[in-house]
């Protein structure tokens, strides 16, 4: 056995020492044996596991769940619990303990990972308050904010694959209940790993003495979040089918629904309560192809106007409509064409008794659709473009509205400083109302949105690998030999926000603009191995712009598949 083999085991058979879950253990145990007998696949799965750990950073932890410590499992919680307890301590002032609320949602491991949180947090001496049930991520962001904690935490890994979970981090005060951003990402982990290297996450400090919230908190996330958008007249007749995509959006979102006075809809029965195995779904994430299939399959039964889907931590909102050209009849809506709706929403309301308070702002991130900067110029409202991610797009000063175009909108940020799905549907189910009072549709919508700002369309390119090396491969060629031309469309500008200095944000993107006035950019997914090309383009028709966004992502294609 080599030197490293020996280093190898040995670390696994410490990691195994101090892991409180029999499943997790059993397994690492099994994997030890055949590694130590010279099973070269079993210590091939050991470097795998132990080779490096789940990073944390701005969006906490997220990984596959199993032993080691690049998985998600019951040490790796004990050890980022136990490092941001010692974090906030090291920030909190001399008159209270620090106080941090913990939610969790349906999926494999979600109440065990919160559970063990709560207890280590109470056993650093904080004030830890555990949500009452399993409930949707803007049902704990509203908590840190509702009950003036210090921080919160979410257990969930949102829309990634069944045999993920993750570990989201906010925080309170000033920060209004944002998502963590640096150097507060670097400060934790710091404050993680002098704790990991303890190696005993087994003998961190726990206690019984946390509070589990009560259901007024949950009251109040419904009260608020049914004021968004009160049915208006013309709401009755609406019939529309609605998806949970196997989480837990459902159960607070009827609540709503009802106080709200919207007609109940049609549910997908076999998506509607939580279900960490998420049978039905390949990605039980709404954009995948696929994914609302079986929404739409009821819809078209029922004939339903709309239908609706949350992903299953309810953060996010997906809108099908009735399309005669697309295959089935139903379309789902790109992001960008719900963003522009409700950030259209959120314009006229600001400016509806006059001129807008000044520095009311919309915003989104660098890759969703120009056409918000046109619609906050056309009723003179600021507007700010961020680095993607909700940490950021909260941040924006003066929000009224922001959103991203994967699926994420924030329509309510006097009570939810994140992206909130049943809040954005509460919202779209008010201007669905509204158009259906004067016999219109989501799709004459965004018809009349278009006459008012210019006909945009956006399109995207994701390229999914095994090799996360690939995409750093693709990117590090793209810098060294920049395009000239996507297709015919010359490239007269092009930006590394790597090294652009000034006021433009910083991240690892590419964003280049053409002679045509169209956009591409292209960045590296910040959650799951994919690396993503994002097209815009504005014409003089609707047809037109559908058109140049086409032949630039035939064009990308092509290029991408040559740098592979």
């Amino acid at each position: 056995m080599s030197g490293h083999e020996a280093a190898r085991l040995a670390q696994a058979r410490a990691w195994l020492r101090q892991d409180p879950d029999p499943e997790t253990r059993d397994e690492l145990a099994g994997i030890i044996t055949r590694a130590s007998s010279g099973d070269e696949a079993a210590m091939a799965d050991l470097d795998d596991r132990f080779g490096s750990r789940l990073a944390f950073g701005t969006a906490g932890l997220r990984g596959e769940l199993a032993a080691g410590s690049n998985r998600m499992n019951r040490v790796l919680v004990a050890q980022a619990a136990a490092g941001f307890a010692a974090y906030l301590t090291e920030k909190a002032g001399p008159d209270a303990p620090p106080a941090v609320v913990i939610g969790y949602d349906g999926r494999k491991n979600s109440r065990k990972f919160a559970t063990d949180s709560a207890e280590i947090f109470a056993g650093a001496g904080l004030r830890a308050i555990l949500l009452p049930r399993l409930l949707p991520t803007p049902v704990l962001a509203f908590a840190v904010r509702h009950l003036g904690a210090d921080a919160g935490v979410m257990v969930t890994a949102s829309h990634n694959p069944p045999n993920d979970n993750g570990y989201k981090v906010y925080l309170g005060g000033a920060d209004q209940g944002s998502q963590i951003v640096s150097p507060a990402d670097a400060e934790i982990a710091a404050h993680i790993e002098r704790v990991a290297e303890r190696g005993d996450a087994g003998g961190v400090p726990r206690s019984s003495a946390y509070e589990t919230a009560g259901e007024d908190v949950v009251d109040a996330y419904v009260a608020a979040t049914a004021a968004v958008a009160p049915a208006p007249v013309g709401t009755a007749g609406l019939r529309w089918v609605y998806t949970a995509m196997h989480g837990v959006g459902w159960e607070t979102f009827a609540r709503i629904l009802g106080e709200a006075g919207y007609p109940a809809p049609w549910t997908v029965g076999e998506q509607r309560d939580p279900d960490p195995t998420f049978r039905t779904v390949s990605f039980p994430n709404p954009e995948e192809p696929g994914a609302m299939d079986l929404a739409f399959a009821k819809a078209r039964m029922l004939g339903a106007e709309l239908v609706i889907a949350n992903d299953p931590d309810a953060d996010r909102l997906a809108v099908g409509i009735p399309d005669p050209a697309a295959e089935g009849g139903w379309r789902r809506l790109t992001g960008n064409e719900v963003g522009l709706l409700l950030g259209w929403r959120a314009a006229r309301a600001a400016t509806a008794d006059g001129p807008a308070a000044p520095g009311t702002s919309l915003a989104c991130s660098l890759v969703s659709s120009p056409a918000l900067a046109a619609v906050a110029e056309r009723y003179g409202l600021d507007f700010h473009e961020t680095l993607t991610g909700f940490k950021w797009i909260s941040r924006a000063p003066g929000i009224a509205f922001g959103y991203e175009e994967a699926l994420g909108y924030l329509v309510n940020p006097e009570t939810v400083r994140d992206k909130d799905g049943i809040s954005a549907a509460i919202a779209l189910l008010g201007l669905a109302a509204e158009a259906r009072g004067r016999d219109a549709t989501i799709a004459d919508l965004l018809d009349e949105l278009a006459a008012e700002i210019g006909f945009h369309a956006s399109g995207q390119v994701s390229i999914r690998v095994e090799d996360i090396a690939v995409i750093g491969r693709i990117m590090a060629a793209l810098r060294q030999d920049p395009p000239v031309a996507f297709g015919e469309t010359a490239v007269v500008g092009a930006e590394d926000l790597l090294t652009t200095g000034g006021d433009a944000p910083a991240g690892d993107v590419l964003r280049y603009r053409l002679a045509d006035g169209s956009r591409v950019i292209v960045r590296p997914s910040g959650t799951e191995p994919k690396l993503k090309v994002y097209i815009d383009a504005r014409a003089e028709s609707a047809e037109d712009a559908r058109a140049a966004v086409a032949g630039l992502d035939a064009a990308i294609r092509e290029l991408l598949g040559r740098l592979r």
